[in-house]
């Protein structure tokens, strides 16, 4: 299995937002911004660029997960944490499609993106996950989470966990 990270192209639009779909009842939001497939796709080269980021964004990267030709999920890799990132956010989101789990997709795709923010420079990356998501969980741990504590903002409640990205 060779998973690789890539930012989306026009084909990517009907799995995309399948995948999005298939996510949205458990309260995900796998595709980051609405419109056109030409207008999701200009936003997320913006806020990759950091160019004209809405209040409260960081430059982020959102990446398709590919195997074999094949979108099996996405991560969203903030290059740098806000407040709110920093206190229920997280430098790294990952989803993978419900068809695609538990083949090791979700650990190669964090460890990826955890390769890719310490070759930016981010020494340590903060991943969450909901207190009650333990496949989520096990993954952070996989690639050298630690947990740091867990945390209620509102309604949601995270498990912290910091990664050694360099050095």
């Amino acid at each position: 299995m060779t998973l690789t990270l890539r930012p989306p192209r026009l084909d990517d639009e009907a799995a995309l937002r399948r995948m999005h779909d298939q996510l949205a009842p458990d309260g995900f939001t796998f595709l980051q911004h609405g419109g056109t497939w030409e207008q999701v796709i200009a936003a997320v080269r913006r806020e990759s660029l950091g160019e004209d980021l809405a209040p409260g964004r960081v430059r982020c990267d959102f990446l398709v997960a590919e195997v074999d030709g094949v979108p099996v999920g996405r991560v969203s890799v903030r290059h740098e944490l806000t407040d709110y990132l920093r206190a229920i956010g997280r430098h790294v989101g990952y989803a993978v499609a419900p068809e695609h789990r538990r083949r090791g997709y979700a650990t190669a795709m964090l460890r990826q993106s955890v390769e890719l923010l310490a070759e930016g420079g981010v020494e340590r990356v903060l991943v969450t996950c909901d207190v009650d998501n333990v496949g989520s969980a096990a993954v952070i741990e996989a690639c050298g989470g630690v947990l740091e504590d867990v945390r209620t903002r509102g309604d949601q409640t995270k498990r912290r966990y910091w990664i050694a990205a360099a050095g």
